[in-house]
């Protein structure tokens, strides 16, 4: 009997593709890293007073918190460049990473001058947690879809402005100031394990050698610098027509100068000049973020010391004051997502924010010595809807204005604006604040008509500039919004290959 020929084995079933991670999970871990850039800050202020029974150094403690701001706004673009350059995964986690060892230090500081100089590289961390998250999540999510996840982001910056001062209270007055510091480290390392293990970027184009602006870094972390020290300064520890604070000006005016000129000079800028040009929406949108980051904190700073000088409210509820604008600005979210993602159209979103921001920071202007918890509320409502409209959509519109490889310098840019305009906003608001009170009583009816008074003139200018705002969202144009796009094959010296940004 002849051999019958021996068959190959049929090939083997091609095995099953991955199946992707949903975005709406990924995003988490992401949030959770830009939940602990904005609540540290905050948490650590509400500490500040059992810190400086420890540790001495009364009059040191408001580095404590310049210290961190001031790093923060400073790495903030110089993160975001890092991340179109290299490998934005990567530089991402490096910042948590970088956060995470200084809150650890922090913890461990023996003296304010150590707990200072910790806080510094702590604040260099935290601008790479807020700047690499919402370049993730440009990155992840194109624009015509971030609808769909903007309620997301709205309630982690809502309970990153307002939970701060509650959780602060929380852990201070249960396990003392250290333990401020040492609750980063557990969300942290989820964050870490969340995104090493399920995020995934699409592939990025990497042409020519990698050149970094040394210059541009140096001049716009000194333009930042003098810019934020004046505004801390101004109206308290110097006079604003002091040489110390018109010098600081004068040289945050010059270093800006020199930037821009170098900007326009370097092969690759660390924050490249067409990312302002390309189209109005981006400038309009920085306008939009400066402002409302500016009145915003005005009003959750001296909303809730109205209320407790003023109206009676007790200190131990403070933060659950601002509860009606929390919920506002997440319903504001909410609505206006899944409109954005149904229709494309955004506009109406900006316009109606900051027209309800205007009409809020009015409302709460009229308040006076006798003014009921009703008004207050309403205005609160009318400032969460301005924030759910105005702030969030800005993001949008501003990362829809540049190409995806300028995605981390617009991102950190949109943050920066949003930082320097709450800086601002506490230079002129803490100066009117301290006119207004100086030499009165420190408690009493009388005192309560100086905050009123005080709070009159804060949320007065607050309506004013808000009027900015409304204009830039009036001048928005609305393009249609990206979809999805396609990943890209690398290739470097020739070779083929895939990138995960």
């Amino acid at each position: 009997m002849a051999d019958t020929p021996r068959q190959d084995p049929s090939p083997a079933a091609p095995a099953p593709a991955r199946r992707p991670v949903p975005v709406r999970w990924v995003l988490l871990g992401v949030l959770l890293a830009l939940l602990l850039s904005m609540l540290d800050g905050l948490i650590v202020g509400t500490a500040m007073p059992t810190v400086v029974d420890d540790l001495g150094g009364l009059d040191r403690m408001s580095w404590v918190v310049t210290g961190y701001t001031l790093a923060t706004a400073c790495s903030t673009a110089v993160w975001g460049k890092l991340g179109d350059l290299f490998d934005r995964k990567r530089v991402f986690l490096a910042s948590v990473v970088l956060f995470l060892v200084t809150s650890v230090a922090c913890g461990l500081a023996p003296s304010m001058n150590a707990l200072i100089a910790f806080r510094v590289v702590q604040g260099l961390g935290a601008g790479g947690m807020g700047a690499g998250a919402f370049a993730l999540i440009g990155a992840l999510v194109p624009p015509r879809e971030r609808g769909r996840y903007q309620g997301m982001v709205a309630a982690v910056m809502a309970v990153g402005q307002l939970g701060g001062p509650l959780v602060g209270g929380f852990v201070t007055g249960h396990f003392g100031w250290r333990w401020a510091f040492y609750v980063n480290v557990p969300v942290g390392l989820v964050c870490l394990a969340w995104c090493g293990l399920l995020l995934r970027l699409p592939a990025r184009e990497r042409q020519g050698a990698v050149r970094i602006d040394w210059a541009g870094i140096v001049l716009l972390s000194g333009a930042i610098s003098a810019f934020v020290m004046a505004a801390t300064w101004a109206g308290s520890t110097y006079a604003w027509g002091s040489w110390q604070i018109l010098g600081l000006g004068t040289l945050a005016v010059a270093l800006l100068a020199g930037f821009v000129v170098t900007e326009r000079r370097v092969a690759d800028p660390l924050m490249p000049p067409r990312v302002y040009t390309a189209h109005r929406n981006f400038p309009l949108a920085a306008v939009l973020l400066t402002v409302t980051g500016m009145t915003l904190f005005g009003a959750t700073l001296y909303l809730p010391l109205y209320q407790q000088v003023v109206q009676g409210a007790t200190a131990s509820h403070s933060g659950l004051l601002l509860l009606p604008m929390m919920i506002a600005t997440l319903v504001a979210t909410s609505v206006a997502g899944k409109v954005m993602s149904a229709t494309g159209r955004y506009k109406l979103f900006p316009v109606v924010g900051a027209a309800s921001m205007v009409v809020g920071m009015g409302l709460l202007s009229t308040a006076g010595t006798d003014t009921p918890h009703s008004l207050t509320t309403v205005s609160m409502i009318f400032l969460g809807i301005g924030s759910g409209f105005a702030m969030q959509m800005s993001n949008t519109i501003a990362q829809n204005s540049v190409s995806m490889r300028d995605m981390g310098a617009a991102s950190a840019a949109t943050n920066l604006f949003r930082t320097l305009g709450g800086s601002l906003g506490l230079a002129i608001f803490a100066s009117l604040f301290t006119s207004s009170v100086q030499g009165g009583p420190a408690k009493g009816p009388v005192y309560a008509a100086h905050v009123a008074h005080a709070t009159h003139l804060i949320f007065l200018v607050g309506a004013c500039v808000g009027v900015t705002a409304l204009l830039a969202a009036l001048a928005i144009e609305e393009v249609p919004l990206r979809g999805k796009e396609p990943t890209k094959p690398v290739t470097e010296g020739g070779k083929g290959a895939t990138e995960t940004a």
